[in-house]
């Protein structure tokens, strides 16, 4: 796979980017509440990984039902300057010979998905304009050395998005089951998409998880 296919896609503006990270309903909505993610008693400081892609979310959690932990899918807008901070730090999951301990945050490249959560590199059955083949999509993995100034410093809203996981299933299913296309362009219209773009990285930062040459 050649490096110039890894893509940050995400919803961002000129001061946050929005990732996503699944938790149970009790977590969830502690969270949603409080505007705070361990709010809850429940919450667990370990690894966390989070997601800046959509469709990667949705095919992790199986449209938030393939596990009762993580039933709950909640977007969190986090400060671009956290972000890139967080990414400086990264070593990638697949580097040889290279040292890592506790505060060291990881970073890993896979197929990003189409909304039907096939490899966009697969098409995708019914739904035009998926996007281009042999994309990989990033997964940052946030140690538990580090959670304290993610909780603190990274994370400025909270948002449960569970909703629009399940009602893009549904739209998905009926549309499948009725034989009837759906492009992405029209679920972004549905508000079952978000409108994600290419977050391109500070040059410095780019190299260090393994984006070189555009």
């Amino acid at each position: 796979m050649a490096e110039q296919h890894r893509q940050i896609r995400a919803v961002y503006d000129d001061e946050t980017i929005t990732v996503y990270q699944a938790y149970n309903e009790s977590i969830a909505n502690a969270a949603v509440q409080q505007q705070r993610l361990s709010a809850s008693p429940l919450f667990l400081t370990r690894r966390t990984w989070i997601k800046p892609s959509w469709n990667w979310m949705m095919y992790r959690s199986g449209y938030s039902y393939k596990d009762a932990n993580q039933s709950n899918i909640l977007a969190l807008k986090i400060k671009r300057s956290f972000f890139e901070k967080l990414l400086m730090a990264a070593v990638l999951t697949n580097a040889k010979d290279v040292k890592r301990d506790e505060m060291t945050v990881s970073v890993q490249w896979d197929p990003e998905r189409n909304v039907r959560i096939g490899r966009l590199d697969e098409g995708t059955k019914g739904v035009r304009g998926s996007g281009a083949p042999g994309v990989r999509s990033i997964q940052i993995g946030i140690p538990a050395m580090r959670n304290q100034d993610w909780l603190d410093e990274g994370i400025v809203g909270i948002e449960d998005v569970t909703w629009r996981a399940r009602e893009l299933k549904r739209v998905l299913d009926d549309s499948r089951e009725n034989k009837t296309s759906l492009s992405e362009k029209d679920l972004v219209k549905m508000g079952l998409i978000p409108e994600e773009k290419i977050y391109v990285l500070p040059e410095e930062v780019a190299k260090v998880v393994g984006i070189t040459g555009g």
